[in-house]
């Protein structure tokens, strides 16, 4: 696994978060809300997301051992 990239899917990971966060306060107050604008934020926190689970192997994670 690509230390790299690992890093570069938690960064992206973390701005998902932030623009949702954004997306959510937007849409929670009615008087300034672009329901585009939301739109839009949910589709790149979407697509940050999507860069994480890019970066990690298939069955990372999947199997831990607790015993130690």
């Amino acid at each position: 696994m690509d230390p790299a990239a690992l890093a570069a899917g938690l960064i992206a990971a973390r701005m998902g978060q932030a623009q949702l966060a954004v997306a959510t306060r937007l849409a929670r107050q009615p008087d300034s809300m672009d329901p585009a604008a939301v739109v839009k934020l949910i589709a790149a926190a979407n697509c940050n997301a999507d860069a994480l689970a890019a970066a990690v192997r298939p069955g990372v994670g999947e199997v831990i051992d607790l015993i130690a």
